[in-house]
């Protein structure tokens, strides 16, 4: 059975810093693409950040250079640092695993207040 599961949110004052893990077991991460998306309530989910299995990353626009996606093959886990958070960057975070099927962890609530 796979399990993805996100953790490390919480709450950050303006400027603050977090950084979220997205675990894994029954998949070897290395082997997918994995995620980030965020989502606010009524809102669509936003890609926040992909980082491909040869350790490539993409970001959303609104990053601009503040988050940096990362991968540890042997904790089989991927991390999204994020620096310098606004409260606009308050949302629920998620990850997917992405290759032979798409696999999606429950999410972790970030908020950020000013």
């Amino acid at each position: 059975q796979v399990q993805v599961v996100e953790s490390g949110g919480g709450l950050v004052q303006d400027g603050g810093s977090l950084r979220l893990s997205c675990a894994a077991s029954g998949i070897v991460l290395n082997r997918y693409t994995v995620a980030w998306y965020r989502q606010t309530p009524g809102s669509q989910r936003d890609v926040v950040a992909s980082i491909m299995s040869g350790g490539n990353a993409v970001y959303g626009d609104f990053v601009k250079g503040r988050f940096a996606a990362s991968r540890d093959d042997a904790k089989n886990q991927v991390y999204l640092q994020m620096n310098n958070l606004t409260p606009a960057d308050t949302a629920v975070y998620l990850c997917a695993a992405i290759g032979e099927g798409i696999y999606w962890g429950q999410g972790t609530q970030v908020t950020v207040s000013s």
